[in-house]
Parts: C-alpha cells; structure tokens; sequence
C-alpha cells in the first residue's frame, strides 16, 4: 500500500519545495506574494499568442495579418479554392475603407502576366520585373531551407529573389532569377576592416543569375539602425558567407562608409553600374523626410546620374528583428512613401527612366493593384512569402525558436521544411496571386498598367461621404517642381541639398 503514497507524497514534496523556493527567491514579486500558483500567470502568459490567435480573434482582427489573409495565402500555395461566401466581415461604413473602382464594361484578362522592364539610359542589361517578388530576407534570418524553397518557386515562376543584406549564399542561387542587396556592412563584397571591396563586388555581380544590385538605405521594421546577428547565431557557415568573424556579434552600421550625401549615393550608384557590367542598379528606402527624397533627386540631376530603381520599404514591414519603439513609431507607412517618392520623381522628370517597387505587407491581388495605383511599378512581399512555405505568425522570427523552420538557424526545425513541397507552394501562391491582380485590373477596365490611376482607388472619409485619391491627394504634374513648385512643396524643395542629408530646421 506504501506505492499509493509515493506519487502524491512526491508531489506535495516538490510543490513545498516550489513554494519555499519562491518565497526566497527576488526576482519575481509575485512568486513571492502567490508561490506556487504565482506560476500560472507565467504559463498563461506564454501561451497567450495561441489562445488570442486560434481562439479569440475573429477573421478580420489579427495583426500584423489578419485570419482571412493568412488563409488567402494558405490556400493559394496549397492550390486550393480561396474563395468566400455569405458577404464580406470588413465594416465598409468605416472611415478609412478602400475600395478599387471596377468597370461597367470590363475586359478580358491578357494571356501573360504583365512584367516590368527595370534599366534605364545607363543601363546595359535591363530586367523584366514580375508584378510581384520575394522580398529580401537573409541567410541568417531565414533558414536555409526556407531560401532553397523560395528560390526554387521564383525559378518555376519566373520571379525574382532578393538576398536581403546578409550576404550571396548557395541557397540563393538555386537558379532562380536574384537581386543581390548590399546594406551597410557590405557583407559578402567587403574588406577586412568592413568597408566596400569593389574586386569582390566585381567577381560576384558577374554571376548570370544575378539580374539587379540594390543598395539598402534603410528598412521600413527599424529605419536608422543596422541589424544585429546575435553571436551565437553567427556559425561557421554564415560567418563565410558574410565575410565576418566565426562567433562574433554581427552588427551592421546605421550608415554606409561608402557615402554620407546624396551626391555621393548616385556617384556609388554609377560605380557598381560600372563594376558590375551595366546591370540594373538601385536602392531601398523607407521614407522620412520629404526633404531627403528631394535632395536625392538633385544630386541626381546635378550628376546626370540615376538609379534604375527604387525600392518604397513601409513603416509596416517587419521580418526584421527590431526595437518596439522602431517598429511602431519610426518611418512612414507604404502608402505615403510610396506616393512621396512617385511625386518627387515626376516632379523632377525623371519618373520615365526610375521604375519603383513597394514593400511592405503586400499579400493580396487587391495589394498589388493599390500599389500599383500609388505610383509603384511592381511589388515585393516578404511575410507573405513566408507564409507560402509554412509560416504560421507565431512572431518567434527574433527568438531562433521558428515552430516551423522557416525563421531559424536551428537545424532541427529547419529540417521540418520540406523544400520541395514548400517550393510548389511559393510557385502556387505567387501564380494564383498575380493571376487575380491581373483580373483586378481587367474588372476596372484597364488593359495595361500603364492605364491605372489614383481615380481607381476611393477612400471612405465619414460616415457620409467617400472620395478618389485623385481627390484626396496632391499629384505633380512632369517637371512641375523644377518650373513652378506648388505652395505645399516649395518649402521642401528649397530646403533639400543635394550636398547633406543634414535635418535642418522644419525637417
């Protein structure tokens, strides 16, 4: 009869224990007010995502992606139906609500996704750009897994893979078409003591598969900051491929050392141009200041010197781990960058020659279009992108503890991603959602991109009354700023130097 005692005698012994332990211990108050039963609040508090996420939100309440998107996007890379019924859960009465504007006589869809040619004058081999990429994201960030599967579903469907800044790696060049980022701390092309090395950049850019150079001015998670790769992150395989220290914290400067004005930002642009045999060259931003746009676009003039693109990143993206404070309160949201930058372009002339791609939690067909609408010329999707080969939003991205393999640098649940399943599914999602944004487009009535605008797009502003973007916003005319500024710019536009990125005062 002894054994019956044993197992709650143990039980009540451990608990004793327990409740001995937190009333000793300092570091949590309330373990030393409530021991033992203090510890649920721990566990609830650690399940909370999962019970908010699979129990309590409705479809349309999820942040950063709410339920119906994520089960968009599912569904797409499984090739299943992603269809609704019953009518839309979206409170349309609200301020705030989009709409796209559709046709009373619309038209057929064309047979081939449309695509973007990317290269201007200077250019000597442009690139046709798919309506819709895969965003950058690192070796490092990402497991490798996951970037073999990415890169196998932009080689079925023909669309292009950004590196992010972390550097070239095998998992990029799985044969699919890639646009190889450079941040600040130059990895893969850079010295000893971490500055540009233009020999490396030369040798790499010559990689076929290698269609386009982007310089990462900053991102829309944390814009002003580098990243950090935390020191045990750092293996002795990322460490080759970054050109830095095996086991050392990797960081990336908030700057580059290679330019500090926007004059010499489009000199380095006409540099790896060069170096790189007359491949397209751009950069990606994500916009503060109006004013720094503004003086990029002089020094492009003063210099006769453009990029051939440029990447729009929104104060809304976030695959990067960042601060709290950078995530909620830095940087502009997508849809103002974007209409920042379009405007300053055509403001300037030089719109015709710059093609424009935006960033930041485009998932959709509807995504796609309003960008589109907004002023870019094709789109980026990061998360999304995610989500096709298996991420489940847990927001563990940051914790090397991805449930799904994807985020991860653990090689046990790296090893869960299947690549070639998950690379039909990458294939399968971008096809079904560029397919949709080109019937979209046809529902409007509109044949060719070249035809949308912000006529196309309505914002509810009260209950009352709703109105076009034409409406809404200010768009410039060609060479507007250049011959007669309007009021609202002028002061921007004195004030932009294409010798500083300085604030200056009213900045």
């Amino acid at each position: 009869m002894w054994w019956g005692w044993l197992i709650p005698t143990v039980i009540v012994g451990a608990l004793a224990a327990l409740g001995v332990y937190d009333l000793v211990q300092r570091r949590h108050s309330v373990l030393r007010n409530y021991p033992v039963v203090g510890h649920l609040r721990f566990l609830l508090e650690s399940v909370r995502p999962e019970l908010q996420q699979y129990f309590i939100e409705r479809n349309v309440d999820g942040r950063p992606f709410d339920r119906d998107v994520r089960s968009l996007i599912y569904e797409r890379a499984k090739g299943t139906a992603a269809e609704l019924s019953y009518g839309t859960e979206r409170d349309i009465d609200r301020a705030g609500y989009e709409y796209l504007v559709h046709s009373t006589a619309p038209v057929e869809p064309p047979p081939h996704p449309f695509r973007v040619s990317v290269g201007g004058p200077d250019c000597a081999a442009p690139y046709a750009m798919s309506l819709l990429n895969i965003s950058s994201m690192s070796f490092g960030a990402l497991s490798g897994n996951a970037l073999r599967a990415l890169n196998n579903g932009a080689r079925r469907g023909e669309f292009a893979h950004d590196t992010g800044e972390g550097g070239l790696t095998p998992y990029h060049l799985g044969g699919a078409d890639v646009i190889w980022e450079i941040g600040s701390g130059y990895f893969g092309t850079r010295t000893d003591e971490g500055h540009f090395d233009p020999d490396q950049f030369a040798d790499k850019a010559a990689t076929e598969q290698i269609k386009a150079i982007s310089i990462k001015l900053s991102q829309g998670a944390k814009p002003g900051i580098g990243g950090v790769l935390p020191a045990a992150k750092v293996s002795a395989e990322i460490a080759r491929y970054r050109g830095v220290p095996e086991g050392q914290k990797c960081v990336s400067p908030a700057g580059h050392s290679e330019f500090s004005t926007p004059r010499e930002l489009v000199g380095f642009i006409a540099r790896l141009r060069e170096l790189s045999g007359g491949k397209p060259i751009g950069f990606k931003l994500c916009v503060g200041s109006r004013v720094d746009v503004l003086a990029i676009c002089k020094a492009m003039r003063a210099e006769s010197i453009a990029p051939d693109f440029i990447v729009v990143d929104g104060a809304e993206g976030g695959t990067a781990a960042a601060p709290l404070e950078y995530e909620d309160h830095v940087g502009l949201p997508l849809t103002d960058g974007l209409m920042t930058v379009h405007n300053a372009l055509v403001g300037t002339g030089l719109r015709d020659i710059i093609r424009i791609g935006a960033s930041g939690k485009v998932a959709t067909g509807n995504d796609i279009v309003k960008r589109l609408i907004q002023g870019a010329d094709y789109t980026n999707a990061a998360r999304p992108m995610m989500m096709a080969v298996g991420c489940i939003q847990s927001q563990r991205c940051h914790t090397n503890h991805c449930p799904v393999g994807v985020a991860t640098q653990d090689r046990r649940r790296a090893r869960a991603l299947d690549v070639d399943d998950k690379s039909d599914r990458a294939f399968r999602y971008h096809q079904a959602t560029v397919d949709e944004a080109m019937r979209l487009m046809a529902s409007l009535g509109v044949r060719d991109p070249a035809e949308l605008g912000p006529h196309l797009l309505r914002k509810r502003v009260s209950a009352t009354e709703q109105r076009s973007y034409a409406e809404i916003y200010e768009w410039l005319t060609p060479g507007q700023l250049l011959d007669d500024p309007p009021e609202s710019w002028i002061d921007d536009w004195t004030r932009a130097d294409p010798d500083s990125f300085a604030p200056s005062a009213g900045n």
